[in-house]
């Protein structure tokens, strides 16, 4: 059964309470956390616990909101995205995405930001999606520009972790540009 939060590879869902285990599992993974410029302090499994628990009975704040990324195959989370920086008046919006490592390059990150785009284009009305992506980061890059998004602008040495400072390249999508290359379906 189809519905309009699953796509050819992943299903968007509601984060759960016994999600804990992997977003921690997530977290013991440095190369992740510096993935989405979030390294953190070690976390106790009754943090996570509390925090997924949390994020289960969250309600969004406007148009802003974390989603799991679940494999279709396995029913294995495999990842998350959030919605931020959205301004309804001017009809742009950020996201961000993070797969966990052994998950990566498997089209899991692409179904995913294609089932968001149409949600936020398609539903809420937005023009712009932009991106912040670190200049390091060949295989994101990629993604983006096969998805459309095209490189807007870079912010040099924007960004410090690791010791030092990184480049930051802004990437966007206009709702024509993304229709053009992923139709919306008849749901």
């Amino acid at each position: 059964m189809s519905t309009f939060w699953t796509g050819e590879r992943v299903r968007l869902r509601g984060i759960e309470p016994e999600d804990w285990q992997t977003f921690m599992e997530f977290d013991a993974h440095t190369q992740h956390q510096r993935s989405v410029d979030v390294l953190h302090p070690p976390r106790s499994a009754e943090g996570y616990h509390a925090w997924t628990a949390e994020e289960a009975v969250a309600k969004p704040d406007g148009d802003r909101f974390r989603l799991a990324i679940e494999a279709l195959d396995t029913g294995e989370l495999v990842g998350a995205l959030s919605t931020n920086d959205a301004v309804p008046r001017a009809g742009r919006f950020r996201y961000g995405i993070g797969i966990v490592g052994h998950h990566h390059r498997r089209g899991y990150a692409a179904d995913a930001v294609v089932l968001l785009l149409r949600f936020m284009f398609g539903e809420r009305r937005y023009h712009k999606c932009e991106a912040g992506i670190y200049a390091f980061n060949d295989a994101s890059l990629a993604l983006h520009r096969k998805l459309g998004f095209v490189e807007e602008g870079r912010l040099r040495d924007h960004e410090f972790f690791a010791g030092r400072h990184h480049d930051l390249v802004i990437m966007g999508i206009t709702a024509p540009e993304f229709a053009a290359r992923h139709p919306f379906e008849n749901l």
